[in-house]
């Protein structure tokens, strides 16, 4: 039995991460039919009705999405929300809100939402596509213990969720792993890259460096040791991985990745400023 069963959901905005954490809850058990999308496109509205969920056309009748719902998400782009919560603000009742939307505090869209402030804030990534998210979650003092079960199951439905319990956290989580899939890619890319100079053809080279990447991230998953301790277990005195690793070393390539990820947590507040203002 899941907090979810006969929980109305409501989606504000039907691209990308809404129809990932959509198929996330329905392959995790939720009825189709207790899952509303609100989206102006209709194509969107055409394709999701098909799979079986209520669609709503917010420039018709935004209220209609919303009342009802026992969970809205907010899943349109920061700088359209002001304009889009506005249509049914005033029409929420002690619903659950959640917002996907990037660089938006709490404060600022429980502003947008005329002072409403059952709200919690949500940073998930791309992986949450395929059900194999991470994401980081702050609610604000006004959330109750069950709310804050129902936002739990509803990202969880895509990957794993962690909360904050300081909102400026959220800027780190965005660090670590909001926009952390990028990171990968770009690591893959490069190894890939590599491997083709090296003499591999490009199926080869790609299916090893995925594999590696997925088995390496299992692997640390499932053991004890930290990653320090599993990267020194398969280092092998004098051996080719500890050139490897003493190049990456000698390359400050920790201290690259730990820069490149202090900008990305600086974008992040200045989006937040930006958005504020």
């Amino acid at each position: 039995m899941s907090v979810l069963d006969n929980k109305k959901i409501s989606f504000i905005g039907g691209g990308n991460m809404a129809q990932a954490l959509i198929s996330g809850l329905v392959g995790c058990g939720i009825e189709p039919n207790l899952i509303t999308v609100a989206d102006p496109s209709s194509d969107i509205r055409e394709q999701l009705a098909a799979k079986g969920l209520n669609t709503v056309d917010p420039m018709a009748d935004a209220k209609s999405a919303v009342v009802g719902a026992d969970i809205v998400v907010l899943a349109v782009k920061p700088q359209m929300m002001k304009v889009v919560v506005g249509a049914f603000a005033d029409a929420l009742d002690n619903q659950l809100v959640i917002s996907v939307a990037a660089g938006l505090s709490t404060d600022l869209l429980s502003s947008m939402l005329g002072g409403y402030s059952n709200i919690v804030r949500a940073m998930p990534n791309t992986p949450s596509m395929i059900q194999m998210g991470a994401t980081g979650l702050y609610g604000t003092d006004n959330i109750s213990a069950e709310q804050k079960a129902l936002a739990t199951a509803v990202m969880e439905a895509s990957g794993l969720v962690m909360w904050v319990d300081n909102e400026e956290h959220m800027h780190a989580v965005t660090a670590v792993s909001g926009s952390a899939p990028a990171y990968m890619f770009y690591f893959i890319e490069s190894m890939v890259d590599k491997g083709i100079a090296l003499g591999l053809d490009t199926e080869q080279a790609s299916a090893l460096a995925l594999q590696t990447m997925i088995g390496a991230a299992k692997m640390a998953m499932n053991s004890e040791d930290a990653p320090a301790e599993l990267r020194r277990k398969v280092t092998s005195p004098n051996g080719t991985t500890q050139a490897a690793v003493e190049s990456m070393q000698a390359n400050e390539i920790g201290r690259q990745i730990g820069e490149a990820m202090q900008a990305c947590y600086d974008r992040s507040q200045a989006l937040s400023e930006e958005m504020s203002k």
